[in-house]
């Protein structure tokens, strides 16, 4: 039997075989963590470049409680919700311990200051937040009225010029950087559809995840600045949560910017109901704690 506490593994297949059904207990909160480590699983190590993840899982009582992933050594934290304070100082031990650095941390709102809160006290860097956000999942959908005039179409391979030009616009909007390579963005393995004008003109885009741990994950919505206010983003939405019903998704979420209040309006006016906070916390500084790295396979 393991020990309570943290248990760290670079192996996804480990990982998944101890902490997958905590995972998927709950798909509309675990979203990013299903996602990311899905495409971890299915590209290794071209999807991290040349370092390696990091997994890890927190055990009390045999039972997993929470999860962490990093991309890469290098990269931001991601966590699972729900950590107390002793929790998060836990981990920032540990992996301040293995000489981690962390250059920010991404999780629901309570549990990210939670852990933010504990790596500045102990390694002195000054969380700033990045980015807050809201998690919405879908409840009765419900479509606008009226529907803009025009239909939805599959993007296929002769669109992505169209969906990479409009995703570089989209990650523009939000103060995204996004790779050199098209294949290493976030929206590169994504399923987009298009609402088109009657005459065929693409007004607007949204795109969705593929179904993983029982959820789906509508992201991007965009739609061009001067074709705004006509209902084309609520109509392209429709039609990609309708598609990721029939898809068999038990939740479909998304997250949106919770000062634009636009957006938010739309998203609950379609039957998308907040699930949590979420937030993106950058740290000032991230020097190394002098400690030798550990075989990460070891528990807590």
């Amino acid at each position: 039997m393991r020990l309570d506490g943290w248990h760290l593994t670079d192996d996804v297949d480990e990982f998944l075989a101890r902490a997958g059904d905590f995972l998927r207990s709950r798909p509309d909160l675990h979203t990013t963590p299903l996602t990311v480590i899905d495409k971890l699983r299915t590209r290794g190590a071209d999807a991290g470049g040349a370092e390696a993840p990091v997994f890890g899982w927190l055990e009390r009582g045999g039972e997993v409680r929470a999860i962490f992933y990093r991309r890469t050594r290098s990269g931001p934290l991601g966590l699972t919700p729900a950590f107390t304070r002793d929790e998060a100082d836990m981990l920032a031990a540990r992996l301040a311990g293995l000489g981690h650095t962390l250059p920010g941390v991404s999780a629901d709102h309570d549990t990210a200051t939670a852990f933010a809160e504990a790596w500045q006290r102990l390694s002195g860097a000054v969380p700033v937040l990045r980015q807050p956000l809201h998690l919405y999942r879908l409840g009765t959908l419900t479509p606008p009225e009226p529907v803009p005039e025009g239909r939805v179409r599959v993007a296929g391979e002769e669109d992505l010029e169209q969906v990479m030009r409009w995703c570089h616009e989209f990650a523009a909007t939000v103060d995204e950087v996004l790779p050199d390579s098209w294949a290493d963005t976030r929206f590169a393995d994504k399923h987009f559809s298009f609402w088109e004008t009657p005459d065929g003109t693409p007004v607007s885009m949204a795109a969705m995840t593929s179904l993983i741990g029982g959820q789906i994950r509508v992201d991007p919505v965009y739609t061009p600045a001067h074709l705004r206010g006509r209902g084309y983003a609520g109509a392209v939405t429709v039609a990609v949560s309708r598609a990721a019903l029939a898809a068999g998704a038990k939740e479909v979420v998304l997250y949106t910017d919770p000062a634009n209040p636009t957006s938010n309006a739309l998203y609950q006016r379609l039957g998308y109901v907040l699930v949590a906070d979420w937030a993106v916390y950058d740290f000032s500084s991230a020097a190394p704690v002098a400690a030798p790295a550990r075989d990460l396979r070891s528990s807590t």
